[in-house]
């Protein structure tokens, strides 16, 4: 799969598809009334449109989910990343470190993270 893009509403479609994949698109429909508010053209259009994009699998009436959300994840962030801060990982986090306030123990995961990516390299 070249790009993976799912738009806001279609995420929180993929929330439930996620949820509780694999799934049957009736079971779908039931779903996203009931979270989303949606009517049953809306799901299927939505599950017809990740079909055609490879996002998800639509076959004999049961829905896959063929990208896990941390793919998902990760694409949007590369994306919000290059849009906003010119692909600049350390501009981002320098960006974000200055206005949160992180605890010790969000601390130590980060450096823990970053020393994991370091030994991977």
């Amino acid at each position: 799969m070249e790009q993976i893009k799912v738009y806001d509403a279609e995420y929180k479609f993929m929330d439930i598809v996620w949820e509780n994949s694999p799934v049957k698109s009736s079971r779908l429909v039931e779903l996203a009334q009931e979270k989303l508010g949606w009517k049953k053209s809306t799901t299927y259009t939505v599950i017809r449109r990740l079909s055609d994009r490879g996002i998800i699998e639509n076959k004999d009436t049961v829905v896959y989910a063929l990208v896990e959300r941390e793919q998902v994840l990760r694409a949007e962030s590369v994306e919000h990343i290059d849009k906003f801060y010119d692909g600049s990982l350390k501009l981002f986090f320098t960006t974000f470190l200055k206005k949160e306030k992180l605890t010790a123990d969000e601390i130590c995961e980060l450096k823990r993270i970053i020393e994991e990516c370091e030994a991977e390299e």
